[in-house]
Parts: structure tokens; C-alpha cells; sequence
């Protein structure tokens, strides 16, 4: 059997005294983890002091959490990491691997093998029997959406009929008290 690691992470850079927000739609009750290592610019050497950085995360109703170990989120919607350096003189250009996993992709395998001596393929089908729930949930989650954006539909849709009614009639009374207004004018020069 072929195995394959795909690894998705990002790499950025900033300069000391900035801030740099990431923000990701991660659903309710899902595990998130992130890892937001500092890269050292002097391979083979401690990490300078002037390389540090302050995380904070963000929920969407404005609850704080902490990156970098297992989360659970209680709220689903974007959560925002943002990454504080140190303003320092003169400036420093601080260059950081980020890498931010949720669900499935936030378990750790290579541990759960290791501590049961678990046999490759039963490894292989816990894998995808949480694959399979994720996509389960996802589906009820989709249908959830798709549900709510429908009621939202329906109720545009009446809003909008109640209102081109309204602008009917006020059309057609602004039409009517102008009919009005010129045959009184009309009949008082004795036009009519």
C-alpha cells in the first residue's frame, strides 16, 4: 500500500512591531490544532532573543484561546489567529511556518500507532472510519445550511412580493391623485 503525506502549511513573514491575523470557518465541536514555529535565520544556533512572538486565538463571539496544543471549539464560525512581534530597534524580520489543522487532519496517527502497536491496516481503517464520520457530519452540516438558506429564500421572496405590492399601490394612487389634480385644474381654466 502506497501512503502519502500531504502536509499544508504556510510560511510568512513580519516585521517586529506588526501584527499578522489568520482567520479559519471551523465548525462546532471540531479539534484544531496549530503549530507556529519561529525559523531560525542562524541554522545551527540557539533562536535569537529578538525572535518572539505573542498568539492569541479568537473565537467568533470573542472568547480567547490559546494555538498550539488540541482545541476543541465549542462555536463554529471563523476563528482568528493573530501573531504579535516584539517591536524591536532596529527592526527584525521574524519569518514564521505556520500550520493550522482541523478534524481528521487535527489527529496525531503516528502516536496512536505507536502506543497500541496497532497493525498498519487497522491503523488504515480507523483513518477512514473518521473520515467517513467527518464527511457524515459534514453532510448534516451542509443540509443544515442548505435548510436555513432556503427559509432565508422564502422569506426574501415574501418581502419582496409584500413590497412590489406596496410600490403598486402607491404608484397607482400617485397616478390617480395626478389624474385628479389636472382634471380639477383643466375644469377650473375651462379646458374641460
Amino acid at each position: 500500500m502506497l501512503e502519502t503525506d500531504i502536509v499544508e502549511s504556510m510560511r510568512f513573514e513580519m516585521e517586529s512591531g506588526n501584527t499578522n491575523c489568520i482567520s479559519e470557518d471551523i465548525k462546532a465541536n471540531a479539534t484544531s490544532v496549530g503549530k507556529y514555529p519561529i525559523v531560525n535565520p542562524n541554522e545551527g544556533y540557539p533562536l535569537p532573543d529578538s525572535h518572539k512572538l505573542t498568539v492569541k486565538v479568537t473565537s467568533p463571539y470573542g472568547n480567547n484561546y490559546h494555538l498550539g496544543e488540541h482545541a476543541d471549539s465549542a462555536e463554529g464560525g471563523d476563528y482568528t489567529t493573530c501573531f504579535w512581534a516584539i517591536d524591536q530597534k532596529p527592526s527584525v524580520r521574524i519569518t514564521i511556518d505556520f500550520d493550522w489543522k482541523t478534524g481528521v487532519a487535527a489527529k496525531d496517527w503516528s502516536k496512536v500507532e505507536k502506543k497500541g502497536q496497532v497493525e498498519t491496516m487497522e491503523l488504515e481503517l480507523k483513518k477512514l472510519y473518521d473520515t467517513v464520520t467527518s464527511i457524515h457530519k459534514e453532510m448534516f452540516f451542509l443540509r443544515e445550511r442548505e435548510e436555513e438558506m432556503q427559509q432565508l429564500n422564502r422569506e426574501t421572496n415574501s418581502k419582496m412580493a409584500t413590497l412590489s405590492f406596496f410600490s403598486l399601490v402607491v404608484c397607482l394612487s400617485v397616478a390617480g391623485l395626478q389624474i385628479w389634480h389636472l382634471k380639477a385644474f383643466f375644469e377650473r381654466k375651462k379646458l374641460l
